[in-house]
């Protein structure tokens, strides 16, 4: 089934967690849709027709203006093109993070206009598989795994009445619960309808931290899919000499035999979307979002989208980390060094593999002999 869009429209294929069942009934909640509302807007300011560009650090453009720590953090992470006009201080918080999200959205427009002019414009239920929709409070969040997918289903679950409290959710629950309805389960007139007017949001990391972070998470821990339906294809065909056991169970994954995996055009096994480019996940050039948010600063941001959406004033966006709570956190300062085992062609390459996604999002060149 197909069906047209405006362009303001644009869809996702995301998951945090392997699907097993596959397959989900349709439910008919379209019917039950309250009347439609305009997306969640931002305050309105002035903006200068120039955007930030990939790897730029504007706060020398803010000029005097008056910086807290707060601000700092989020310009390290997340530079705004411009501060307010006529503003001699800092802006408030709420005023600041809108500031920021407008440059984000612009940004990703003007990257899709220079290098996805010819995308397709038709939007497929297949393109919004794994958007989830919390109807109560208009919100459509495209999952991107190991960007805090987990903590974000647990919140639409208290946003839909699920539960009560984030705290109480289980990993599993989260994601296998069946508690949350995706985009795709509707009827074609009820994703065009949500899409029009539902907030859609999206949340990105880091790509080579997000890569790291799905590594370690399924490949040095114990997991029953990841070793046998990746790992024992890599070992056997990167690995020299590999031990029957190896073979057998696909424990045991180096960094490096996986980046080889990544990196080869005929790999022995497809790819996975927890190191899918954003890019490919959420087609951010198709569906217009009306909220980009960064994994760098995503408690913050995360509650200031819940106040924009008249969220309960008690519910904020979780910190815990339930998977492997032991481990430590993949960091700019782990990720460095998982890459030091590659050489320089191997750390360009995987830079160029996910390249479109550093300069859609505004993320610097994570090594300094890249070019």
């Amino acid at each position: 089934m197909k069906f047209r869009v405006t362009p303001r429209q644009t869809m996702r294929k995301d998951l945090c967690a392997r699907d097993p069942e596959g397959v989900r009934s349709e439910p008919s909640l379209v019917q039950g849709l309250s009347s439609p509302i305009p997306p969640m807007q931002f305050p309105a300011f002035d903006w200068p027709r120039q955007l930030p560009t990939p790897g730029s650090r504007e706060l020398d453009l803010l000029g005097p203006a008056r910086v807290t720590k707060r601000h700092r953090k989020l310009l390290l992470k997340n530079p705004p093109a411009v501060r307010p006009p006529n503003s001699s201080s800092a802006p408030s918080q709420d005023s600041w993070l809108s500031l920021v999200h407008e440059a984000r959205k612009r940004l990703v427009r003007d990257v899709c206009a220079k290098y996805k002019s010819n995308i397709q414009r038709t939007v497929t239920p297949h393109h919004v598989s794994r958007i989830f929709v919390e109807d109560k409070h208009k919100l459509l969040y495209c999952e991107v795994p190991k960007v805090g997918c987990s903590n974000w289903k647990r919140v639409l679950m208290v946003l839909g009445g699920a539960a009560s409290s984030t705290r109480e959710i289980k990993h599993d629950a989260a994601h296998y619960g069946n508690h949350l309805k995706r985009l795709d389960s509707f009827d074609r007139w009820g994703i065009a309808q949500r899409l029009e007017t539902y907030t859609k949001v999206l949340f990105v990391r880091e790509p080579l931290e997000r890569l790291v972070s799905a590594f370690r998470d399924k490949f040095e821990n114990p997991n029953s899919y990841y070793h046998p339906v990746f790992g024992k294809p890599i070992i056997s065909k990167y690995r020299a000499n590999a031990s029957q056991a190896a073979l057998r169970t696909g424990a045991g994954v180096t960094f490096k035999e996986f980046m080889q995996y990544l990196l080869d055009v005929h790999r022995p096994v497809g790819m996975d979307i927890h190191w899918e480019h954003v890019n490919q996940l959420c087609s951010p050039c198709l569906l217009d979002y009306d909220f980009i948010g960064k994994f760098e600063t995503i408690e913050e941001e995360a509650n200031f989208l819940l106040r924009r959406t008249g969220a309960p004033g008690n519910l904020t966006f979780p910190s815990f980390k339930d998977r492997h709570p032991q481990a430590e956190r993949t960091s700019a300062h782990i990720t460095q060094q998982y890459f030091a085992q590659l050489n320089a062609s191997e750390r360009q390459r995987a830079y160029d593999f996910y390249y479109m996604d550093y300069l859609m999002f505004n993320y610097s060149k994570p090594f300094k002999d890249l070019y």
